[in-house]
Order: C-alpha cells, then sequence, then structure tokens
C-alpha cells in the first residue's frame, strides 16, 4: 500500500487540511477502481467497511493478487469530519454556506465536448484516451472558490479517470440500497446482489450535481453528443448506501468489504476464484418512482413499519400524536413497493419527509434527491 496526503485549501490561517489517499496493486494499471467513504462525513457505515475493506485489500497485494490499481479514500471529507455543533456532528452540510457536501459537482461536458469536437476517430480506445485528458484538463483548469469546493476538486480528480467508483454512504435509518446511472444497471447489478440491496435506483440525472454523476454523467452526454464516434461508458459510478448512521460494527464492516472484494475479482481488479453471485433481493428501479412519505401533521412519530417491509399504496407506515391534544394522523404510503429508508427523529413538522419507497411507476420529475 502506498499512502499519499493531498493538501487542501485551508479553512483559515494556519488551520490546513488534506486528504488520505492509499493506493493499491500496479499504478496505472486498468482497471481502475476508486472507491471512498463517508463523504458525508457523520455516515460512518462506509468508514468501517472502508477499514475492513483496507485490510482485505493488503493482504491481496501481500500475495500478489491485485491486478488492476484500486485507489481508496478512507474518509473522504476532513471538514465535515471537524463540524460539531452544540456537541452534534455535523457532516453532511457544509456549516459556512449550508451547501451539501454531495452536490453542486461541475457540469463539464460542454467543454469537454467543445475540446474534443474534430477530434473523436473510429478507434474507441483513443476516444476514451481523449476524453479522459480532456476532464482532466477540465478539472484542473477548475477554480475553486472555498475549501470545500478544493476537496470536491480533490476527489473528483481522484476519481473520474477510473472506470468503477463506489462512493459509500448510509441513510438515517435503512437497509442496504444504491443509487447508479440507468446506463450502469448491467455494471452493478451483480454487486446490488452481492452486497444484498433492497433498492436498486436508476436515474440519468437525479438533480443537484452528486458526485456519483460527475463521474458518470458526462460518458452518458459524449456519447449523445456525438452518436458518429464509438465513446464507451468510461466510469461507471455509484452511491452505495450501507444502512443506517447507527448500523457500525465490525461484523456489517467485514460483510461490506468482503462484498466489494468479490465484486472487484468480477471487474478483473483482483486476482481469485470467480465468487458466486446470490440472486438479488431486488431488481432495479426508476429513482423517479422512488416516492417519500410526508408528515400528515405535527407531532411524535411512531413508525409502524419496519425498514425493508413491502408496503402497498395506502398503508399506513407511522401515526403522527399531537402531544397537547391526542389527535392521531396517519402517514400513508403513496405506492406500491420496499419503504427502504426513513428518518430517525421522532417528533415532525407538517410536510416533512418520513420515509422512502422504492416504487416501479416512474411518477417524479425534477430534483429526485432529498436536501
Amino acid at each position: 500500500m502506498k499512502t499519499e496526503q493531498i493538501a487542501l485549501a485551508p479553512l483559515a490561517p494556519g488551520a490546513d487540511l488534506s486528504l488520505t489517499v492509499q493506493r493499491f496493486g500496479p499504478e496505472g494499471a486498468r482497471p481502475r477502481i476508486y472507491v471512498q467513504a463517508s463523504l458525508h462525513a457523520d455516515e460512518i457505515p462506509g468508514m468501517i467497511a472502508a477499514h475492513h475493506l483496507r485490510e482485505r485489500l493488503v493482504a491481496l497485494e501481500n500475495e500478489g493478487r491485485i491486478k488492476g490499481e484500486i485507489v481508496l479514500v478512507p474518509s473522504a471529507n476532513p471538514i465535515g469530519l471537524a463540524q460539531r455543533v452544540l456537541g452534534d456532528h455535523i457532516g453532511r452540510f457544509n456549516l459556512s454556506d449550508g451547501i451539501n457536501f454531495n452536490r453542486g459537482y461541475p457540469d463539464f461536458v460542454p467543454k469537454v465536448a467543445e475540446r474534443i469536437d474534430g477530434k473523436l476517430t473510429q478507434d474507441g480506445e483513443a476516444n476514451l484516451r481523449l476524453i479522459r485528458e480532456a476532464l482532466r484538463a477540465e478539472c484542473e483548469a477548475w477554480q475553486p472558490a472555498n475549501p470545500a469546493e478544493a476537496m470536491k476538486k480533490a476527489l473528483l480528480g481522484l476519481a473520474q479517470e477510473a472506470d468503477i467508483v463506489l462512493d459509500m454512504h448510509c441513510d438515517s435509518e435503512a437497509v442496504v440500497h444504491l443509487y447508479t446511472h440507468t446506463r450502469s444497471e448491467e455494471a452493478f447489478a451483480p454487486l446490488s446482489a452481492l452486497i444484498g440491496a433492497h433498492a436498486y435506483l436508476l436515474a440519468d440525472v437525479s438533480g443537484d450535481e452528486p458526485f456519483d454523476e460527475a463521474c458518470s454523467r458526462p460518458w452518458a452526454e459524449l456519447a449523445d453528443r456525438f452518436p458518429d464516434r464509438p465513446i464507451s461508458f468510461g466510469c461507471h459510478s455509484t452511491t452505495l448506501e450501507f444502512r443506517g448512521e447507527r448500523d457500525v460494527s465490525h461484523e456489517t464492516g467485514q460483510a461490506d468489504a468482503a462484498a466489494v472484494v468479490d465484486y472487484l475479482i468480477l471487474r478483473g481488479a483482483i486476482a481469485g476464484e470467480t465468487p458466486q453471485v446470490p440472486k438479488p433481493l431486488c431488481q432495479a428501479t426508476p429513482l423517479a418512482a422512488s416516492e417519500p412519505v410526508k408528515a400528515p401533521a405535527y407531532g411524535i412519530l411512531v413508525f409502524k413499519t419496519e425498514i425493508g417491509a413491502r408496503v402497498k399504496a395506502g398503508d399506513v407506515i407511522a401515526d403522527v400524536v399531537d402531544p397537547i391534544t391526542g389527535a392521531v394522523a396517519q402517514a400513508k404510503t403513496p405506492c406500491d413497493g420496499v419503504m427502504f429508508a426513513r428518518i430517525a427523529q421522532r417528533f415532525v413538522t407538517k410536510g416533512m419527509r418520513l420515509a422512502k419507497v422504492a416504487g416501479t411507476e416512474a411518477r417524479r420529475t425534477g430534483k429526485l434527491l432529498s436536501a
């Protein structure tokens, strides 16, 4: 394992920050795999998975079994890791401006298209290299306005030339699920089965420019812009949601790391006996078919349905109890599907999102992700 530090813009004079990057396998080898944990710095299940993944990768490298290049960032957000307000860890949003650390990544497609226009050929491999060079140039030209953007630039620079990107997160209370680009459905179907996902959510554009789409979307959109030139999907990227915020244990971390290693064997990055892929727990569905359950009133939230349960439209998944009058309002699911996530709070205001149900009929438009 080779370890390096990437210096970031300081938060203030004398308050320097850096990212720790760990590399395994031959430098420059393909496939190149990029894995990062806890971009939302208060989502620790991905971090414990990265800890156990690192242990596995060290052993595999000592055995000479790593054939591709694997880049691991075990804690991707030093800014959010240090943020606390009245004792509570605030790792999802940048306290300086309120922006989600997993939103607002730049769209390089227009400028990359200008760079490659007239240079693409009928050689698919040459086109792949040309686009990666253009993406690298645009990322290097990006001038961050603050430390959070400097961190985003560093992470994107590490990830965007990878063949596979795994961005490890979690939800508030949830079963395992994942998000990816529609054209990456086949690429990540084995991973969905290996990690035991209960929801596999697909979108071309989910809204607000999250990290995984900054890596994957350029390939789809450039292929559409230049249909007469062979452009393969050069970066399959996914957001892995490893359960809920409190689901942190060595057992789950080891299981998640083992599933990632099995997947990397399937991708050819690690040598080994081909793992058996279990029967998937779910089929891929559109993210636009995933619908929120909203609070019908303010009050005490009492869930009546567990995460992972299959529900029908109109099912009552929670009561909301007015602590003053005793009135009880019922929160009902808007569609058939799997309730794959719910909030950790137990006192809510009217209109709050209480839970997410992965349906099958795409009915939503616009921004598909929560804040």
